[in-house]
């Protein structure tokens, strides 16, 4: 019940910004929610991140963020940059290797104040035994395969 609740918030929340109008003409089946649905201020602000509501949802180049609170929201809307996950919220690990992985939002680091993703515990082991490391090689990567489909990497 919990998530067809937060479902219909969330649906709610895109009508809301986007219009009545702009819904029956949107193509709902690639609408993106980013982060899985996490608010991504609680990343920097919590000891791990809250679940966003359809309530209080932003866009953001294209992509639907839900944040936990009204402020969570306005602070990301002053300052998207701060919060948004390295590498498009692909797996920082597979990054650093030239391939983009899912990067689970439960699975995350926030490093010098860069919120990052990983496919799972295991692979965040990986990345974690030279985080440094790993983030120079992605940052190198990122600029190569960023507009790459990962189907072609």
């Amino acid at each position: 019940m919990q998530i067809l609740k937060s479902f219909m918030g969330a649906l709610f929340a895109v009508m809301f910004v986007m219009g009545a109008a702009g819904v029956a003409r949107a193509d709902v089946a690639h609408m993106t929610v980013g982060a899985g649905g996490y608010d991504l201020v609680s990343y920097q602000t919590n000891t791990k991140p809250l679940r966003g509501s359809g309530d209080f949802a932003l866009e953001h180049d294209g992509v639907s963020y839900l944040f936990a609170s009204d402020a969570n929201r306005e602070a990301f809307k002053a300052n998207p940059e701060k919060y948004l996950p390295a590498y498009g919220g692909y797996c920082a690990y597979g990054v650093s290797v030239g391939k983009k992985f899912y990067g689970d939002p439960e699975v995350w680091r926030v490093v010098d104040g860069t919120l990052y993703l990983n496919l799972n515990t295991k692979v965040q082991d990986l990345w974690l035994e030279d985080v440094a490391g790993k983030v120079s090689q992605a940052n190198t990567y990122w600029k190569e395969i960023k507009d790459k489909p990962a189907s072609e990497l």
